[in-house]
């Protein structure tokens, strides 16, 4: 699990993934040692097919965003909009920023998460989770960003089945963020989250 590191040790081997969504194909170049090496995971992609459309503006988050496939499609798709990319891993930071430039993107900010301004707050999250963090972890994580949502915010995560999609569900709206399941495929479910 060298994604979850700040600087994986694993050697470089880059690929391109080409992903296609509103707006047109987005090129992503993918690396050893950060999430969804060499393809385009079947979570994120069941998340970017069948997401709501995010709003046409506010301030919107990637939280663990890996080579930037969630940002940059939440970019296109809200171009009005100010994406932050957020990711421990410094060698998926910068290739997220790399693809986003290399995509001619440029409403999406890349940011450690402890570089996150404090007083920011998020009209949307989107997120595949880092659930292999473990429960505790990922519970931290999530009442941290969450917290940050505004009183009209909402969240869409993608989750597998088999490793707590459910209990997370419920976990969730037992925190005071009610949560549906939105979409199902492929042993993945999607969530949705509101603040009220």
């Amino acid at each position: 699990m060298q994604y979850f590191e700040e600087q994986p040790v694993v050697p470089s081997a880059e690929r391109e993934v080409v992903v296609r969504g509103l707006g047109g194909p987005v090129r992503l170049t993918t690396d050893r040692g950060v999430f969804s090496h060499g393809a385009l995971d079947a979570g994120t992609a069941l998340l970017l097919k069948q997401a709501p459309l995010p709003p046409a503006q506010g301030t919107f988050l990637d939280l663990g965003c890996g080579t930037g496939a969630i940002a940059l499609m939440l970019a296109r798709r809200a171009p009005a909009a100010r994406v932050i990319a957020v990711d421990v891993n410094e060698r998926a930071r910068e290739l997220c920023a790399r693809n986003a430039a290399a995509n001619a993107i440029d409403n999406v900010e890349v940011l450690a998460p402890d570089a996150v301004d404090a007083a920011i707050r998020f009209d949307l999250i989107w997120s595949n989770p880092p659930i292999r963090i473990g429960k505790p972890a990922l519970h931290d994580l999530l009442r941290r960003w969450f917290g940050l949502l505004t009183p009209d915010g909402q969240a869409v995560l993608v989750v597998q089945k088999h490793l707590g999609s459910d209990s997370l569900q419920r976990w969730l709206t037992e925190q005071g963020w009610p949560t549906e399941r939105i979409a199902a495929a492929k042993g993945y479910r999607l969530l949705l989250s509101r603040t009220s």
